[in-house]
């Protein structure tokens, strides 16, 4: 895996619920995982119908991998477990 791509959905109910927090982890990403993870806005990851998941705001990690609820410290934690797994 060259980098970890992370996908902030910033459709008006996940922007309103903290992705706009969200999208300040690219700027504020600790010095050990820059270069190693890509950062995309969304204009709406489309999830907010599928009761499932959770609530918003979501996040997609890698293209499959969602995080609901997300927080900057989850998504923090979900890159570095991804990272530290690549180097097994």
């Amino acid at each position: 895996m060259d980098k970890v791509t992370v996908e902030i959905c910033c459709g008006t109910a996940c922007y309103l619920l903290g992705a706009a927090r969200l999208m300040e982890l690219e700027a504020n990403l600790p010095e050990e995982l820059k270069g190693k993870v890509e950062f995309e806005a969304k204009a709406c990851l489309g999830m907010c119908n599928d009761d499932r998941l959770g609530g918003a705001p979501y996040v997609r990690v890698n293209g499959s991998e969602v995080i609901a609820n997300a927080t900057p410290d989850a998504v923090l934690a979900r890159i570095r477990t991804l990272l530290e797994m690549e180097d097994l």
